[in-house]
């Protein structure tokens, strides 16, 4: 059992470092111009080692997606009693996203984040892939904001108080990088857009 332990701990390590290097290498040169063996080299893994964990590049860029929605799922389920639905999807904001981008791999990009957006969203692909994983997860908080807020929230409230604080959040961020900003101005950004989207969801 130690042992199995052990390995499943190394395996999450090496994807996780895979996905750091990764996302490093796409904000320094481009999506486009990061090839998997580059990858693999600033990783120190074999190649075989990233097809492991990864069926294609693209996949890395969405790698984290499940772990978001974990982490928003438990911000819900240990909210204080009578919380305010705005003041949990705030929570979730702050605890699961604003913290992983301040403190992840993209943490110092600074200018080289609108290059990996300029080269990343500019491709069909992953614009599909990005709106299919933005959809699933609004799915899974707008469900776990159901349950939580019985006789508070109903489906259609649900999904519209999630639906807009990351639509805010998505055109505030794209608005910002256009601009070339720091991760703090980013950031800063995203927070401003979501305190007037929140404004309205006070009424709830």
């Amino acid at each position: 059992m130690a042992d199995e332990t052990r390995r499943e701990r190394k395996k999450l390590q090496t994807r996780q470092l895979l996905v750091d290097t990764a996302l490093r290498l796409f904000a320094e040169q481009g999506y486009e111009q990061t090839t998997i063996a580059q990858i693999t080299q600033a990783a120190d893994v074999a190649k075989k080692t990233f097809f492991n964990h990864f069926p294609t590049k693209e996949d890395v860029l969405f790698a984290d997606t499940g772990q978001y929605v974990e982490a928003a799922v438990e911000v819900i389920r240990e909210r204080a009693p009578r919380e305010h639905v705005s003041d949990v999807l705030l929570e979730i904001y702050e605890r699961v996203f604003a913290r992983r981008l301040a403190e992840g791999p993209l943490a110092g990009a600074g200018k080289d984040l609108k290059r990996l957006d300029d080269t990343v969203m500019k491709l069909p692909a992953v614009q599909a892939k990005a709106l299919h994983v933005m959809f699933d997860l609004q799915q899974a908080i707008a469900g776990a904001l159901l349950n939580a807020y019985p006789g508070v929230l109903d489906p259609v409230t649900a999904a519209a108080a999630v639906g807009s604080l990351m639509g805010a959040a998505q055109a505030a961020g794209t608005a910002s990088l256009r601009q070339g900003p720091s991760m703090e101005e980013y950031l800063a950004s995203i927070r401003r857009a979501l305190d007037v989207a929140l404004q309205g969801l006070r009424s709830l």
